[in-house]
């Protein structure tokens, strides 16, 4: 099976930001993302071209054009933001948030968006697939050449443990403190395709994979393989979509610019005929379990040797690394906003705060969440006031 890779500028970037519809009375998510996006769309019934529809109709999916730079990227979503917000003032009582999970909602009472290919994975994955209440960031870039995709895939392999823990948000599963930073990561590698990828030696291996599922009808096409980071032939990228859903502009701007740095970098480094490092399978799995499981205080593997250290240390470093990559990409700014997160909290150590100075109450969670979302994150909003 050959599948073409679109031509794509190099390193330019796109983001994807799903984004909740909760009830602002009750803090409980709200099915109305159908009615926002019939009121987005043209009077000839032509749909909003960046504002789209997710699995649940509790979500509504802002997908930013494609960007020579982060801080292109985030106005165009946030402008997008701005649109969705006026409808839903104009229809109800209703806010967004964004967060991996809900703290408290359950998958029982929410309605399917009724697609084929989602009544196809709901019917293929059942409980799984009706549990997937959860929300994320995708962040792609343009890679100019075919075969850098799957090296530059592998090699950010290594940087899994650092985004998860960075943009960690799901602490919260029904109402439960799971224990985990990011329940989000475990629960959506549950479905078929999807987790970590495969780490395959050339686009023709690629090639072979997809057609394997494809005839024995696991998958229609390659956009039904759902790994966390994968090349997205038809826009010419790496996808990295290991990411929670997080709060705020802010946030979103500074993991892109961290994406966009590494993935610059790793580019470069091909160039120059350098052969980028790849960690075993199993310390790639590890890693990323050790960062759901304890966010910014994992502490990950390193390298093939089996160094290890915390990934806090590991991100300050690694921040002076790409800053030269990221003076020349125009994300300087957005990617120092990393050390900010690192010193003030990520979502779910925000969250877990906010919940113990209520008393235990998730609806002040999703206050915090919404709150986040309007004005940033800031030390007065991290603290629940």
């Amino acid at each position: 099976m050959a599948i073409e890779f679109a031509r794509s500028e190099r390193s330019t970037v796109g983001i994807e930001w799903e984004l909740a519809i909760v009830d602002r009375s009750t803090g409980e998510l709200a099915s109305v993302g159908d009615r926002v996006l019939d009121e987005l769309g043209e009077a000839d019934g032509t749909p909003h071209p960046f504002i789209t529809s997710e699995l649940l109709t509790n979500t509504v999916e802002l997908v930013s054009g494609v960007h020579d730079g982060v801080a292109g990227a985030v106005d165009d979503l946030t402008g997008q933001v701005a649109e969705v917000r006026a409808v839903l003032d104009r229809i109800g009582e209703y806010e967004l948030m964004c967060s991996g999970s809900h703290p408290f909602s359950r998958w029982y009472d929410q309605r399917l968006t009724d697609k084929p290919r989602y009544r196809k994975l709901i019917e293929r994955t059942r409980w799984w697939g009706r549990n997937m209440m959860i929300w994320g960031i995708h962040v792609h870039v343009g890679i100019e050449e075919r075969d850098k995709a799957l090296p530059i895939l592998d090699g950010l392999l290594a940087y899994v443990p650092h985004l998860q823990a960075l943009s960690a948000s799901s602490p919260f599963w029904a109402g439960v403190e799971t224990g985990y930073a990011s329940n989000r990561a475990l629960m959506f590698q549950q479905l078929p395709t999807a987790g970590l990828p495969y780490q395959l030696p050339d686009w023709g291996a690629y090639e072979r994979y997809v057609d394997d599922l494809v005839r024995t009808g696991v998958i229609e096409d390659h956009t039904e393989v759902r790994w966390d980071i994968r090349p997205s032939p038809r826009w010419g990228t790496v996808e990295v979509r290991v990411c929670d859903g997080v709060s705020s502009a802010d946030e979103i701007g500074a993991i892109a610019a961290l994406i966009q740095s590494l993935v610059e970098w790793m580019s470069t480094r091909l160039d120059e005929g350098e052969t980028l490092p790849v960690m075993q399978p199993w310390y790639v799995r590890e890693n990323k379990w050790r960062a759901a499981r304890y966010g910014m205080h994992a502490e990950i593997i390193t390298d093939a040797a089996g160094n290890e250290r915390p990934v806090a240390d590991a991100l300050r470093d690694l921040l002076v690394t790409l800053a030269p990559v990221a003076e020349r990409l125009g994300c300087a700014v957005e990617l120092q906003r990393i050390r900010r997160t690192i010193d003030e909290g990520a979502g779910y150590q925000r969250q877990l705060k906010v919940a113990e100075q209520h008393g235990g109450d998730l609806t002040a969670v999703v206050a915090h969440l919404a709150r986040e979302l309007r004005e940033g994150t800031h030390p007065r909003g991290a603290a629940g006031g």
